[in-house]
């Protein structure tokens, strides 16, 4: 059975685990050491303490993927507008998990008034990423060339956007 939570304290081993493969490993994310348990949950609590969503994917009893929005970048005119961040477990991709997971992440940033979402995709290769943010209506905004180095080689860092709410047909609720 498979159940969509608001993550807790108690998930950060599982979801250090998930970002150590997928993000390490991988090129999902662009550090090259996996942080230690500490350092994600100083993470967990610092997106969670501000009003930001941090959602896992549960399956039978397990954390199988987790999605978070953040700040888009610093200064005020970006306000009403978040980064998603996404992570499944390599073992449960590919069952639609995902999607629904980024899905509930979408719908709750609505709901709180966000107008845009921004996707950065660590790696023009990272096709099922691209695909599953089109799936829910992302469109491709950009392609910066060659911005990372990790694994031995040049990474592309994709952008794609998806407008929430009235996205940006109307001026936002104070």
């Amino acid at each position: 059975m498979m159940m969509i939570r608001p993550a807790q304290p108690k998930d950060i081993a599982a979801i250090a685990a998930i970002y150590a493969e997928a993000g390490i490993k991988g090129t999902a994310s662009w550090e090259l050491e996996a942080p230690d348990h500490a350092e994600m949950l100083r993470r967990f609590e610092t997106i969670t303490g501000a009003g930001f969503p941090y959602i896992v994917a549960e399956l039978n009893g397990a954390v199988v993927g987790y999605a978070y929005a953040n700040t888009y970048r610093p200064r005020q005119a970006y306000r009403f507008t978040v980064e998603n961040s996404i992570y499944m477990d390599p073992a449960a991709q590919g069952r639609g998990i995902g999607k629904r997971l980024l899905k509930v992440l979408v719908d709750d940033c609505a709901r709180r008034g966000f107008r845009q979402m921004i996707a950065v995709i660590g790696d023009s290769d990272n096709l099922a990423s691209q695909k599953l943010h089109a799936s829910l209506g992302f469109e491709l905004v950009g392609i910066a060339k060659g911005l990372g180095y990790k694994h031995g080689r040049w990474l592309d860092q994709i952008l794609m956007q998806r407008a929430l709410g009235e996205g940006s047909t109307g001026a936002p609720a104070a």
